[in-house]
């Protein structure tokens, strides 16, 4: 084989080793990014805002009387904030207050139901609430609401606990 031609060889075997890694390095990061929006939307407690969930509110999908188990008053114990769950509509509307202590506009509250879990999303809109929203579970056995607090005004976001308050 001449010289010219093995070289051209040699090129035309780097340029296709280079496209293939450039693909297999492109798979990965698809793989990576598809994986991380999973995590964020498919792994977390509810649909961005403004859509739902295939199947939410569920209220079939779970007893009504598990559901009626968040009525009541629910304390933040690291800053005293009560969440008081006065109804559950059979649609998932929730009626609830928030109070630091004073009463704070809940602008939306629903509860949803995913497997045997109840959760809970409230949205604040009041001055120095733009937005703000919980996220939230209800544990059963251990009768808990815990999950996440963004804090809009902030942009920030923090893992919460309330506790049932007693009465």
């Amino acid at each position: 084989m001449n010289p010219a031609k093995a070289k051209r060889a040699k090129k035309g075997i780097r340029a296709k080793s280079r496209r293939k890694s450039i693909l297999l390095v492109a798979i990965a990061v698809a793989v990576v990014l598809a994986a991380a929006a999973y995590v964020y939307w498919g792994g977390r407690m509810f649909s961005p805002p403004g859509q739902r969930a295939a199947g939410s509110p569920a209220t079939a999908a779970m007893p009504k009387a598990d559901l009626q188990r968040l009525i009541g008053d629910w304390v933040r114990p690291d800053g005293g904030y009560v969440l008081s769950i006065r109804r559950i509509a059979p649609g998932g509307r929730v009626e609830a207050a928030y109070l630091n202590p004073r009463p704070i506009n809940v602008a939306r509250a629903e509860v949803s139901v995913a497997g045997n879990t109840a959760k809970l999303f409230i949205e604040l809109r009041d001055a120095g609430y733009p937005g703000s929203t919980y996220e939230l579970i209800h544990d059963p056995r251990s009768d808990l609401l815990s999950g996440v607090y963004f804090q809009a005004a902030m942009g920030q976001r923090f893992d919460v606990v309330f506790v049932r308050k007693k009465q």
